[in-house]
């Protein structure tokens, strides 16, 4: 059983940054799509960021420009440095993975991952 567990969460002020950290255990594979997810109070699930075996990265529209994900193979650990925080950024944050793919899909992006770590919880003060 995959297991992904999330670390560096946090409270910081706005225009800061943080590293948000995914370790991944079990039967992984070279061929994956990984990604970030968030969820503020009293609203829905929105794509992050994601980044496949491939390399290829995306970003969603509000995070673009400040945010980064990346991947160490060799640890199994996924990350998201975030950078020029604010506010509105505040949220439970959620690693998500998919292995046995080599590419993130559009189904990818809509959370239709098969893993999920328990979240992170990021807090940006103004």
């Amino acid at each position: 059983q995959v297991s992904l567990v999330e670390s560096g969460g946090g409270s910081v002020r706005a225009g800061g940054s943080l590293r948000l950290s995914c370790a991944a255990s079990g039967p992984t594979d070279n061929n994956y799509c990984m990604g970030w997810f968030r969820q503020a109070p009293g609203e829905g699930r929105e794509a992050v960021a994601t980044i496949d075996s491939r390399g290829s990265e995306r970003y969603g529209n509000s995070v673009k420009g400040r945010f980064t994900i990346s991947q160490d193979n060799r640890e199994n650990t996924l990350y998201l440095q975030m950078n020029s925080l604010k506010p509105e950024d505040t949220a439970m944050y959620y690693c998500a993975a998919d292995f046995g793919f080599s590419y993130c899909s559009g189904s990818s992006w809509s959370g239709a991952m098969a893993y999920w770590g328990k979240g992170t919880l990021v807090t940006i003060s103004s």
